[in-house]
């Protein structure tokens, strides 16, 4: 009685190996829209900011220092002054954002 059973549940076609491999292609089209795209927009945004930085703007570092742009180096390093008379020197790539002045403000 169960041998019947048995033999009535054939197999079907071969599967298709594409089928196999669509949900790995779902997930990394996820990624890359949810992940990935965002990231290198940041990335973007960041490395041009970095390349727009000039002498006389108010920054902040990854540190947490507050501080303005007294001088730019060949060396991709910048002088920063964080109080009157205290300067120090950090690596363009330390700037976290760029702070905007009150005028900046005042203007928007």
């Amino acid at each position: 009685m169960f041998e019947s059973v048995a033999y009535a549940a054939a197999p079907g076609g071969p599967a298709n190996p594409l089928g196999a491999f669509i949900p790995l292609i779902l997930i990394f089209v996820i990624f890359y829209f949810l992940l990935i795209r965002p990231q290198q927009k940041r990335q973007k945004q960041h490395r041009s900011m970095l390349d727009t930085l000039k002498a006389g703007d108010e920054i902040i570092t990854n540190g947490g220092l507050y501080g303005r742009i007294v001088s730019m180096y060949e060396d991709n390093t910048l002088s920063l002054e964080i109080s009157k008379g205290i300067k120090v020197k950090i690596v363009r790539s330390a700037v976290a954002n760029k702070v905007a002045l009150e005028s900046e403000k005042i203007a928007k």
